[in-house]
């Protein structure tokens, strides 16, 4: 149906993300490491951030996990994971005030953050249903094509996702390195290492979105080869 070279680039894809996975993985623990000297936790960097933008309607709170770091519009909470909601590293400031980063989109309506949000009950929907419809649709793709078709319309929702997460992420961060460097909250190694660690976790969404929109031509190529 296809050739061995959409196997080895779809490959090649995979082995680059565990790299990026793991490189990100090395760069939060060392900079875990450098103690900040202003002796903030992240929870109070976050806090801080939020304030200084005048925003007093989202809380701060602590969840579970590694790297389980996130906004939620829903119920406009920060949430910060155990190793940054009391941590005061420069990895904690980076990750609390990235997270601070799309509490300011929403409350400044962000076009790109609106547009992701409008877009998650449609791509909830898509990926549960995709998986198993592309599956179906390859195994009849010559006696059922329309289904892989189905398939490929559902994947594509989630291709257009993580292509319009990329701007959400790089403008958090770029808004959270601003804040820290504009209000003096890092010593210069400190900043650094904040913008060494957000530019690594930056890089995983984009290896996300060159993989899924990879996947996506796989699959259009089966289609389109199919006898």
């Amino acid at each position: 149906m296809v050739g061995m070279g959409s196997y080895i680039l779809m490959g090649a894809i995979a082995l680059i993300g565990s790299i990026v996975q793991a490189r990100l993985k090395s760069k939060f623990a060392k900079y875990s490491k450098l103690t900040l000297q202003n002796g903030l936790s992240g929870k109070e960097i976050a806090e801080k951030m939020l304030a200084d933008n005048n925003i007093y309607d989202v809380k701060v709170i602590s969840v579970k996990g590694r790297l389980t770091d996130h906004y939620n519009p829903q119920d406009k909470t920060v949430n910060l994971s155990e190793a940054v909601y009391g941590e005061k590293n420069a990895a904690a400031a980076a990750v609390s005030a990235h997270e601070c980063g799309h509490a300011i989109q929403h409350a400044t309506n962000y076009y790109w953050l609106n547009f992701r949000s409008k877009m998650v009950p449609t791509v909830n929907i898509s990926n549960r249903m995709a998986q198993f419809v592309l599956i179906g649709g390859i195994i009849m793709v010559n006696s059922f094509p329309q289904l892989l078709l189905i398939g490929i319309a559902l994947f594509t929702a989630s291709v257009i996702f993580s292509f319009i997460t990329l701007p959400v992420e790089y403008d958090a961060s770029n808004r959270a390195l601003a804040w820290l460097h504009g209000k003096n909250m890092l010593t210069p190694q400190e900043q650094d290492g904040a913008k060494d660690a957000l530019k690594w976790a930056a890089r995983t969404y984009v290896v996300a979105a060159v993989a899924s929109l990879i996947t996506l031509l796989y699959y259009v190529m089966v289609y389109i080869n199919r006898r």
